[in-house]
């Protein structure tokens, strides 16, 4: 039978035990308040909902747009390398050529009487040795020194040409493993935010997003109030009220799905303007317009990174692809943060 300990004797505890069990306890109340079950820390509203999807889907957007801009990047940096490549063949094609010419040469010498110094040099197995001392040129017969000077210039060239492509190659891995790390980000960062309205019952979700169904009705921008400043920013209107409804697919350009980028640079595109294809270099694609001075077609940037861009359509509004959920639709320019506005040039 085990004695009961007298109420007055304290126990003694051991340092160490003691922190371990206030990490435990801090753990547990921990768990508690994020799981919901405490008193301390109820279920969030759909309002407190709304804040963190919202703050979620901003981010995902931030690094949707650095996704988008390291795929032109590495597309850029593909295509130059497959050029690079090409280039060096063709050089090397020609190097062997003036090789093969500087052989003949010496074995129209050998059975002469002999070899001459520089094209015994050239033909050696360092030709960087000649490069390094190009003067025994000099020494050379006029046809002689011009193949040989042939020779070198091509041997360089395609020295340059394979160093770049190197370049380029190691600029295309980099940009392959930052394409990777942004979707990383953007997929768990939409993870996030579909695991938060899960929570929330489909009346909550109306109620929390109540522009997240159908897009606003086409109207014809022939009747706004405003009249785009040229051709080809009306065209580029048209195209974005033709694309109302559609999708939002975060890194998409059309003509299914759009990301918000995307879709202005589809409009100015079928307006005869290339755009760049992100927001933060959108927004030099063309001179800065006061908000008062806002006309259809401009383009308008928000929050302090510039990560959302949307079409201005006139009356206070634009056309925009939000984010994943919400269609293509007809918003006011004051839903968000506004940051600036671009007129394309």
């Amino acid at each position: 039978m085990t004695t009961p300990v007298a109420s007055h004797r304290k126990t003694r505890q051991h340092p160490k035990a003691l922190k371990a069990m206030t990490l435990a306890l801090a753990g547990a109340a921990g768990a508690t308040a994020f799981d919901g079950t405490g008193q301390a820390a109820p279920h969030p509203t759909p309002a407190q909902v709304k804040g963190r999807v919202d703050a979620l889907y901003q981010e995902a957007e931030v690094a949707t747009q650095h996704y988008n801009g390291a795929r032109e990047e590495a597309g850029a940096a593909r295509a130059e390398l497959a050029r690079l490549q090409d280039e060096a063949v063709r050089r090397t094609q020609k190097l062997n050529a003036a090789k093969a010419e500087l052989g003949t040469m010496a074995g129209r010498q050998y059975r002469s009487g002999g070899v001459d110094p520089t094209v015994r040099l050239m033909m050696s197995a360092d030709p960087q040795r000649y490069l390094d001392g190009a003067t025994v040129l000099e020494r050379a017969g006029s046809h002689q020194a011009n193949a040989v000077a042939g020779y070198a210039r091509r041997l360089g060239s395609v020295r340059q040409v394979r160093d770049r492509a190197r370049t380029t190659a190691e600029r295309l891995e980099r940009s392959e493993a930052a394409l990777k790390r942004q979707r990383v980000t953007i997929v768990r960062k939409l993870d996030a935010a579909e695991a938060l309205l899960d929570r929330l019952t489909d009346e909550q979700r109306r109620q929390m997003s109540p522009g997240a169904g159908p897009a606003a009705a086409p109207e014809d921008p022939a009747r706004s109030g405003a009249q785009a400043p040229s051709s080809r920013a009306a065209r580029a209107v048209s195209f974005a009220y033709a694309a109302l409804g559609k999708p939002y697919v975060w890194g998409a350009t059309g003509p299914s799905a759009f990301d918000c980028s995307g879709l202005t640079q589809a409009a100015w595109k079928s307006g005869g303007v290339s755009l760049p294809r992100t927001t933060y270099t959108q927004i030099g694609s063309g001179p800065r317009i006061d908000r008062s001075e806002l006309a259809p077609g401009d383009l308008v940037f928000f929050y302090s990174g510039i990560s959302h861009v949307g079409l201005y359509i006139g009356d206070g509004k634009m056309i925009h692809a939000p984010h994943p959920g919400a269609p293509v639709r007809i918003a006011p320019v004051d839903e968000m943060p506004f940051a600036a506005a671009t007129r394309p040039a």
